[in-house]
């Protein structure tokens, strides 16, 4: 079970991932696999939902380019702690593309992480409840002093 955080806490997650068993209908804010978005990108482009896209972590984020301004939402999966690319990936789409719906880090997101996925642009949070979730909290508080430039947007 997961926990959905921000800088400011717990949120609620309005959202929901479709799959096989999951239906669009009747959902207003959903978020497609990227698979499934690059096969329906017209149908999706149609839609009056609030769109999201789930990358893979070996997605080439350059081809969203032309569809940034219809997602709202952006998950990037963290399958295992020590795969770096959606740092990556988050940074490419916050610099490169001028990005500014929200991203979520999904999947294996561990509280020593949290800070570094803020800096690269990282808005959203979905970590495992049996964390303490108030000391995971506590770990997006900003550092006074960074190495890299901070693409943290002003809350």
């Amino acid at each position: 079970m997961h926990t959905l955080i921000d800088a400011h806490g717990t949120i609620d997650d309005d959202w929901v991932l479709l799959d096989e068993e999951i239906p669009a209908v009747g959902r207003n804010k959903v978020i497609v696999p990227v698979q499934r978005w690059t096969d329906e990108r017209d149908i999706w482009k149609e839609s009056e939902k609030v769109l999201g896209v789930l990358l893979e972590p070996s997605f080439d984020v350059s081809l969203l380019r032309p569809d940034l301004n219809k997602l709202s939402l952006i998950a990037i999966p963290f399958s295992v702690f020590s795969d770096g690319r959606g740092f990556s990936q988050a940074r490419l789409l916050r610099e490169r593309y001028g990005y500014s719906g929200l991203l979520r880090a999904t999947g294996d997101v561990l509280r020593d992480q949290l800070s570094f996925l803020a800096r690269c642009g990282f808005d959203q949070f979905s970590v495992y409840s049996e964390h303490d979730i108030e000391a995971v909290i506590s770990a997006l508080a900003p550092f006074t002093v960074g190495y890299q430039p901070d693409l943290r947007q002003s809350a």
